[in-house]
């Protein structure tokens, strides 16, 4: 299924919270004038609101509405909470960056992938290494998993792309929750080979398991980060 409308909406007020549209400390308009605004319901306006209180970018005020908590200021290169691309989170730091594939593979999980990745053995794969170069500076090396029962084609072209981007615009593939762990490991032959690394022996390591409306995990990814350009942001909120 296509991205759900309260995911569009959730991206207009971001926008427009960012462009500062609404600024700090105002309220968002109404409920009622963002049902009449966008045509939906009132449940869609509401998982908007939520994913924007969960990114940090507003808090509900119990009796007054929802308000503007974002404030401009150096953006997280990354973000801990929601699913956000490579490339969504390039366009909304204004950064310059391209996509080297490396390598473009299909083969079947073995027992060492399983194991790493948590994919059942024998289903079949595509793997791809991908370097992202920001400003022209090699950053992040990614290792992307993606099991072709789900994603029936991919191809080099698109991996140098948004493999998001096509998997729902044009696979239609609605990719609902995503688990990620973070650590730091010491760098392998590929790190050094690939990425600039100015004397640092270890890497920081986001490893993602994606899946589907369906439950089905599709993607597994582990992204190689230098670590003198690593940074991640996270809001919580008290329960």
């Amino acid at each position: 299924m296509p991205k759900s409308k309260y995911r569009e909406i959730y991206h207009v007020l971001k926008q427009r919270i960012e462009n500062l549209e609404y600024e700090y400390k105002e309220l968002l308009p109404s409920e009622h004038t963002l049902i009449q605004e966008f045509d939906c319901s009132r449940n869609t306006v509401r998982r908007a609101i939520q994913d924007l209180c969960a990114g940090g970018y507003a808090q509900s005020i119990r009796g007054k509405g929802v308000r503007v908590i974002y404030q401009p200021g150096h953006p997280a290169q990354f973000t801990l909470s929601g699913i956000e691309s490579f490339t969504e989170a390039s366009n909304r730091n204004g950064i310059q960056y391209t996509t080297k594939v490396i390598l473009f593979s299909e083969m079947y999980v073995n027992e060492e992938i399983h194991a790493k990745t948590g994919m059942e053995k024998g289903k079949e794969v595509y793997y791809i290494q991908r370097v992202r170069l920001i400003d022209g500076v090699p950053l992040i090396i990614d290792h992307n998993y993606f099991l072709k029962d789900v994603v029936t084609y991919l191809s080099k072209e698109i991996a140098a792309q948004s493999i998001y981007q096509y998997l729902e615009e044009k696979l239609n593939i609605s990719i609902a929750t995503t688990k990620r762990v973070i650590t730091v490991e010491s760098v392998n032959k590929t790190d050094e080979e690939n990425l600039e690394l100015n004397g640092c022996n270890c890497v920081a390591v986001v490893s993602n398991s994606t899946y589907n409306n369906d439950g089905i995990m599709f993607e597994y990814t582990q992204s190689r980060h230098s670590p003198k350009h690593f940074e991640f942001h996270e809001v919580a909120q008290r329960v």
